[in-house]
């Protein structure tokens, strides 16, 4: 019989995972972006019409087509999330045959949903062609969930997360309270989101954009890359090789767009994480930052940290300049990075090799990849827009 964690425990386990991004498709692929200086960011000209801009875009095929059933759905952002869920679909069908349908949940998170696909229709309409059908349901927040429900066939809760760059984390959380209040026993979260003009051109009027690889931390910086990703796992409350321990989640609502400046709400989430999971500072052994390579965040980030661990040398690095950020698929392809690193245990991912800005120095960048020791825990952090805020803490063994 699988081992079942204690009901008193908030840890939950993950089961499978699955993610696809710029640093390509497998575990393999993973490890080998992360701990190299190789760029795996790619220069576009098609999102803003005046501006080659640096993207995180997934290079491999997706799926031509969605099953008929779906075809109200169809979206690149929806053959994006079938063509990671079919990975590992074999195994969560196996593993959910025992439980109830309607014991079965899915918490997503997104930022861009399907909009990409409606870009073009939604130009040729607001310049004055009154026969363009727009298709609403592709561009709604909340179509990937229950897309994903109608193809596995599950009667729980189905629902998406949309709060800007803390998505996908907050789906985790999602997920795991759902385990623990009793109302689902198999959930499946993550986060998809797609490269498309929208976001491209908005940061581009924020003047957030890099006009280079982004450098997060870097005495350099100047804004970020964007990028895309899905990534899926199954949770539930059996005992996993991988374990999310806690979800500590804050909302500072200092601005619309800007992170309070001295990390006010980054502190608060990462510490409570620490206390959900019953763990001190001193037993992380890796923090995968937000690192947007913004000015600002990179500054109240640093300034957060120091202030939670103080005086440990905890390991940390950001993988923006890898993967880009995700957005929406943020937390969910950092949450993938973190779960690879513990079971592995023989690397880290390597933080940008630029110049650090001098002012956020005294933290302990990954500047070698090689782990020489194993870790039980790992935190990540995800910033988003109006200050909504939350670490995840993943571990190898319960608390």
């Amino acid at each position: 019989m699988p081992e079942i964690i204690d009901q008193k425990n908030p840890a939950v386990g993950i089961q499978y995972s699955v993610g696809l991004s710029a640093l390509g498709s497998t575990p393999t692929q993973l490890k080998q972006a992360l701990t190299s200086i190789e760029n795996t960011l790619s220069l576009s000209r098609i999102f803003i019409p005046e501006k080659e801009v640096w993207v995180g875009a997934y290079s491999a095929e997706l799926i031509q087509q969605v099953p008929a059933n779906l075809e109200a759905f169809e979206t690149r952002n929806l053959r994006f999330a079938l063509t990671a869920l079919q990975q590992i679909e074999a195994d969560i069908r196996h593993y959910v045959a025992r439980f109830e349908n309607k014991r079965l949940a899915i918490v997503m998170g997104t930022s861009t949903s399907g909009i990409a696909d409606n870009e073009p229709e939604l130009k040729l309409h607001f310049q004055g062609d009154s026969s363009i059908q727009i298709k609403q349901k592709k561009q709604e927040m909340g179509c990937l969930a229950k897309a994903l429900q109608v193809y596995l066939g599950w009667e729980g809760v189905a629902y998406t997360i949309s709060t800007a760059c803390s998505s996908s984390a907050k789906a985790f959380a999602a997920g795991q309270r759902l385990i623990n209040a009793g109302l689902a026993d198999v959930v499946l979260v993550g986060g998809v989101d797609t490269l498309c003009k929208l976001t491209l051109n908005g940061f581009h009027s924020l003047e957030s954009l890099s006009d280079t690889v982004c450098q997060p931390c870097g005495q350099d910086r100047d804004g970020i890359n964007i990028g895309e990703a899905a990534a899926l796992f199954l949770l539930s409350k059996e005992v996993a090789p991988v374990m999310l321990m806690s979800a500590g989640e804050s909302m500072d609502a200092w601005h619309i767009s800007a992170p309070h400046p001295e990390g006010d709400g980054a502190m608060r989430a990462m510490q409570a994480a620490l206390d959900m999971a019953h763990l001190d500072a001193s037993e992380i052994g890796y923090l995968n930052l937000h690192g947007t390579a913004t000015p600002q965040n990179d500054a109240m980030e640093i300034k957060a940290v120091q202030t939670i661990f103080q005086n440990i040398a905890v390991p940390l690095s950001s993988t923006k300049h890898k993967t880009g950020h995700c957005l929406g698929a943020a937390g969910a392809i950092e949450a993938m990075i973190c779960n690879q690193i513990l079971k592995d245990q023989s690397w880290l991912p390597l933080h940008q090799q630029v110049v650090v800005d001098s002012e956020l120095t005294g933290v302990n960048y990954v500047n070698y990849p090689d782990l020489d020791q194993s870790i039980q825990y790992v935190m990540s952090n995800s910033f988003a827009f109006g200050g909504s805020n939350i670490s995840l803490i993943f571990g190898t063994q319960l608390k």
